[in-house]
């Protein structure tokens, strides 16, 4: 049975505890994985980078199953950042270096993006028991 990789989940856990200790996260980076959006002037000799993803130091801030994505400045200026979970190969507090390492992942693949337009069709109203559609939820200004 194949099972999906626990590499994000361990990336949640360990940040979440790197904050809840007042620390820095930093996350480590192989820049040459495809999909990786990183100011490559900033990747050193052996295509890696080191990113300070503490909320005092970015916005926008989402990570999910597949990416860590945000905002970051880089010599004054912003950049849209986007990391596929399989270029990071780890996670750590700034102030005494704990945290986990990850081994490269064998091929990763970066994630499919979602579809931006929406579904042609529109979605049917739901019919309710005494099959007429059920009334729409509405505001109204109260004084």
């Amino acid at each position: 049975m194949s099972m999906t990789s626990s590499r994000p989940y361990f990336l949640r856990a360990i940040y979440e505890w790197i904050l809840d200790n007042n620390c820095t996260p930093h996350i480590l980076v192989d820049a040459h994985v495809q999909g990786t959006q990183v100011p490559q002037q900033h990747v050193n000799k052996d295509g890696q980078i080191i990113l300070n993803i503490s909320p005092s130091a970015i916005k926008d801030f989402f990570m999910d199953n597949t990416a860590v994505s945000f905002n970051a400045r880089f010599s004054g200026v912003v950049n849209n950042l986007y990391v596929p979970c399989g270029a990071i190969l780890g996670i750590y507090a700034r102030e005494n270096g704990q945290g986990m390492m990850f081994e490269p992942e064998q091929n990763p693949q970066p994630p499919t993006p979602a579809p931006t337009t929406p579904p042609t069709s529109p979605r049917p109203e739901p019919i309710s028991p005494s099959g007429s559609a059920p009334k729409r939820p509405g505001l109204r200004v109260v004084k």
